[in-house]
């Protein structure tokens, strides 16, 4: 059961957790390119390995991190699939005073690196946009989130047990779909690094910003969380005579 003081330490922990995944995050397309430059690669490949070794050190370290913070997270649709799932301690309640302190930790993450990002790799910044019309936008939006839903749901409950396969695993589904969505919408699959960014741009407050970035991802979220209890139905309690 879910305490009134263990809520407040994930309220917390959620904001600062959040704040550093989008100032870490936001860095990635930067560092690929300082280490590609160093390593004198260009494109193919090579630099989507380079990607992928980044994601997955970074999903690895805010693993340990969110664990030594009493279970933070840094995306809200990660939450909502666990609960609609039937696992971890959150309810509607917990997951309501969470979803705020995200969204301020992902505005302060994005405003953070803004300012501290060099000047020669600020054109890198900036979060996911939408590059077709609304609808289809939103459509790809959701199937990326309950694609990377059901993928966190079954590598963390039914893949291997070795943390860094579990890590490699989640890096490479996550690479893999960003890649699919980059022609649609960027891809978040998170809404509030999404929220973030458009809070910097001042487009924050639109519909287009609630439609696809926060309703359709929610949806596929609790979709794949269903999905994967009828696929995984959770073991039946058998009754003492």
């Amino acid at each position: 059961m879910t305490t009134m003081g263990s809520v407040v330490k994930n309220i917390i922990g959620d904001g600062i957790i959040t704040f550093m995944w989008v100032f870490c995050v936001s860095t990635l397309g930067a560092v690929t390119s300082v280490i590609a430059s160093a390593l004198q690669l260009e494109g193919g490949i090579p630099v989507l390995v380079i990607t992928t070794a980044i994601v997955a050190s970074l999903v690895f370290i805010f693993n340990i991190i969110g664990e030594a913070m009493g279970g933070a997270s840094f995306n809200p649709t990660g939450t909502a699939s666990f609960y609609a799932a039937g696992v971890g301690p959150d309810n509607l309640f917990s997951i309501a005073l969470r979803l705020p302190a995200q969204a301020v930790g992902a505005v302060g993450g994005a405003l953070a690196i803004m300012e501290l990002m060099p000047s020669q790799y600020k054109h890198m910044l900036g979060g996911p946009s939408l590059k077709v019309d609304m609808h289809t936008g939103a459509i790809a939006e959701g199937v990326l989130t309950f694609l990377i839903s059901f993928a966190v749901l079954f590598i963390f409950l039914k893949g291997p047990n070795s943390l860094f396969l579990k890590t490699w695993l989640l890096a490479i589904s996550t690479v893999l779909l960003v890649i699919a969505g980059s022609g649609y919408t960027g891809p978040s699959m998170n809404p509030v690094n999404a929220f973030g960014w458009a809070y910097v741009y001042n487009s924050h407050n639109t519909w287009e910003q609630f439609y696809v970035y926060w309703i359709c991802p929610f949806v596929g979220a609790i979709l794949a969380a269903w999905t994967f209890r009828f696929c995984f139905p959770p073991p039946t309690k058998q009754k003492k005579a």
